[in-house]
């Protein structure tokens, strides 16, 4: 197995470089690199779980510092550190409810002391996992065997307790990790099936000739999309070229490639876009009222939804986008249109816009918006040291406040924005949330 090491400083260069794209990639990588970081460390008899939290926050601090516009990062191991405490704590649990089973039932036959300790043990230990996060079957069937497998004897002498003690310890030990590492397995495959979950909650959200407005490119939307239309569902899509990058345009054409009628628009052409929807659909209900005829289907025909991707969902429900993505938010609430978000579980941050913590943006290159040839001409070579006399702006992302969002599609579910700090707390600890500077020695 290659050194932790060797790994986390190739992962470091990656994020510094910007080398890995899309938040998803990003996550799924931090994730299997924590993996490995819980894998190799050694941890002590005691406090098993507060070496293991060390171990990867101070990876986590690297790997945040890295690159810390990309907040899946911290998401992630925000989320491991969730998983190490929770595992810890089912596992104490369980092992004070076998000490509470000892107590109670001295005066019993051992038959039904057996009985009655595995039971308790392994029910205790469900209950607590139930409380923390929804369990896998895998992990109830472990909690049963680990019970069962220490029933309850007197005690024959100082000797034998002292050895049974001492394997109780490397047993726990060993049974945390391995807790830990399931775990984050199954978070592994969260992440990788986050857009299929959400794409088949597409026929719920998309109806029968819609208009579909969209911006930039997202592969979370484009399955999104997809999925509808395999579900036999018509509608149109208008895509929002995003510049100055110009990823709607490559949506667009995966789209066409896909069978949907596509269009494609500029982001400044957004607003006479919907208002020229609207207007239609205001214009066919007054006919309605006037002369009480109308076609259904040209009505039908005309309701608009915006869909997006986004770069990270904020505690308080506020979205980090892609630049543009503010504008098409205001002109969906001017003309009354929903505004819906699709994100994975991966991309719910526990931190607020305000955290100092938080880098909201960070600027991209110039050539993006003006050649380099062209921009030379703006130098006033004329002052001795090339001033340039023109100064080019190129933020990367925008920040959508929650009250222009309509609903959050997870791969969980849908959900109103003011819930959202209640979903994300089910994924992180308090005690995680900031995790540069002082460490925690213990769970």
């Amino acid at each position: 197995m290659p050194d932790t090491q060797v790994l986390v400083n190739d992962f470091l260069n990656k994020l510094k470089k910007r080398k890995i794209e899309g938040s998803q990639a990003t996550a799924k990588q931090t994730a299997e690199l924590l993996r490995s970081v819980i894998s190799q460390t050694r941890v002590p008899y005691t406090n098993q779980a507060g070496a293991l939290i060390d171990s990867v926050k101070a990876v986590g601090e690297r790997l945040i510092a890295a690159n810390p516009v990309e907040l899946a990062v911290g998401n992630i191991v925000r989320r491991v550190l969730h998983i190490i405490r929770e595992e810890d704590l089912s596992l104490t649990t369980a092992a004070m409810a076998g000490l509470n089973v000892v107590a109670v039932s001295d005066d019993e036959d051992d038959a039904d002391q057996d009985d009655c300790q595995v039971l308790s043990a392994a029910a205790v230990a469900a209950a607590s996992r139930s409380t923390l996060r929804p369990p896998s079957l895998q992990t109830l069937l472990e909690d049963v065997p680990d019970s069962a497998a220490i029933p309850h004897t007197s005690s024959s002498g100082g000797d034998s307790e002292g050895k049974s003690k001492s394997a109780d310890k490397s047993s726990r030990s060993r049974k945390l990790k391995h807790d830990v590492i399931e775990a984050v397995n199954e978070l592994i495959q969260d992440i990788n099936t986050c857009h299929e979950q959400i794409a088949e909650q597409a026929v719920e959200h998309i109806h029968q000739n819609e208009v579909i407005l969209t911006l930039g490119s997202s592969r979370t939307v484009l399955q999104f999309l997809c999925a509808a239309k395999e579900k036999k569902r018509s509608f149109r899509v208008f895509v929002a070229e995003g510049a100055p990058r110009y990823q709607g345009h490559l949506l667009a054409k995966e789209l066409v490639t896909r069978g949907l009628q596509t269009t494609l628009i500029t982001d400044s052409a957004v607003f006479a876009m919907i208002s020229r929807v609207n207007m239609v659909c205001d214009v066919l209900i007054l006919s309605y009222l006037l002369t009480g005829f109308l076609h259904c289907f040209e009505l039908h025909l005309e309701n608009m939804k915006v869909i997006v991707g986004a770069h990270a969902v904020m505690a308080n429900g506020g979205v980090i986008a892609p630049v543009g993505m503010n504008m098409v938010a205001l002109a969906a609430q001017k003309h009354a249109v929903p505004f819906v978000v699709l994100a994975g579980s991966h991309k719910l941050c526990p931190l607020y816009p305000h955290n100092p913590e938080v880098l909201l943006n960070e600027l991209r290159s110039p050539s993006e918006l003006l050649d380099f040839g062209e921009f030379s001409d703006c130098m006033d070579f004329g002052s001795g040291n090339g001033a340039p006399l023109i100064h080019v702006v190129n933020p990367t992302f925008d920040y959508v406040p929650p009250k222009l969002v309509s609903l959050f599609i997870t791969d969980t579910g849908g959900h109103n924005p003011s819930y959202m700090y209640r979903l994300i707390a089910d994924y992180y600890s308090a005690d995680d949330l900031v995790l540069q500077g002082r460490r925690t020695s213990g769970n």
